[in-house]
């Protein structure tokens, strides 16, 4: 938690080191942006340092991301000056191969999330039409959840940044998915433990049904017993197993592998659960996202 008063929107204002913390750049940087170009605090308050609200950091955000893409500083400035603020949070276009964090996007989106501006959170989440959702998964919002993870979080009754970002990344995927289509090759992706491992399950889910597979995320309790016959109900081509606990239950796997050997299984769990992966010749362990989906996509013959 910053030190310091609060901003627009109920946010701390932050001090340049802050500030600079979060845009991975020097003070110096900072300090030449706001002499140069106006790109300084707003808000000033006697006998204090001048600090950072919302639309200034959301400005500065604009403007290193322009000078990344190689934009002048003067003009990358001028826009940032000039565009309002509600607009400095456009999504970044996801392009196929970007699998690579984009730092100002991801400091954008845990920003929001730490503020429970939903409405920031949606339209920097926003996949857009044609976008990849693994590259959206990998380039910013894993990050993202990474960053969240590893900070100090304080969060007000009622609110939660984790779910904050996590609503948003389902509404996202909604957005972007495909009508249902028979003749699919039909995919269960079981998702158990926490919301991350729910939400890594509905990305699963999503990539792979925007590359026509029949991907549906079964949630909650589910039986051994339960699971056979669901798979059988489906005609599933194949399962995915989801879990995020270092002692996870997985009789279902062990279950469906006895009755149905044939049946391609893949298994997502942490390094510390992997003795409780249970043996059989079509039972893998998936370690990650990408991972799975070109696997699952060869099996079903989509590769």
């Amino acid at each position: 938690m910053a030190i310091g008063g609060e901003g627009d929107g109920g946010v701390p204002r932050l001090t340049v080191a802050a500030v600079a913390r979060r845009l991975g750049v020097a003070p110096a940087t900072l300090r030449t942006w706001d002499r140069r170009y106006g790109l300084g605090p707003s808000e000033h308050a006697a006998g204090a340092h001048r600090r950072y609200g919302r639309g200034d950091l959301a400005r500065l955000l604009v403007m290193r991301r322009l000078t990344i893409d190689g934009v002048a500083p003067a003009q990358a400035a001028q826009i940032a000056r000039t565009a309002d603020v509600g607009e400095l949070f456009e999504p970044l276009p996801v392009r196929e191969n970007l699998l690579v964090a984009d730092p100002v996007a991801v400091d954008a989106l845990v920003d929001a999330a730490l503020a429970a501006d939903e409405e920031a959170v949606g339209r920097l989440l926003a996949i857009g039409p044609g976008g990849d959702v693994l590259a959206w998964w990998n380039s910013l919002v894993d990050p993202a959840v990474a960053a969240l993870a590893r900070r100090l979080v304080i969060d007000r009754p009622g609110t939660s940044s984790l779910m904050v970002l996590g609503e948003g990344a389902l509404a996202a995927i909604r957005a972007v998915m495909p009508r249902p289509a028979g003749g699919r090759p039909v995919v269960l992706v079981l998702a158990a433990g926490t919301r991350i491992g729910i939400i890594q399950a509905h990305v699963i889910a999503g990539v792979l049904a925007t590359r026509a597979v029949d991907a549906r995320v079964v949630g909650g309790s589910l039986s051994p017993r339960h699971a056979v016959e669901l798979v059988a109900m489906t005609q599933a081509g194949a399962t995915i197993t989801v879990v995020d606990s270092a002692h996870p239950d997985l009789a279902a796997v062990e279950r469906v592998g006895a009755e149905r050997p044939d049946l391609p299984q893949f298994v997502m769990l942490p390094d510390a659960a992997v003795e409780h992966l249970p043996v059989g010749r079509n039972v893998h362990r998936a370690r990650t996202i990408t991972g799975v989906v070109h696997e699952v996509l060869a099996t079903v013959g989509l590769t």
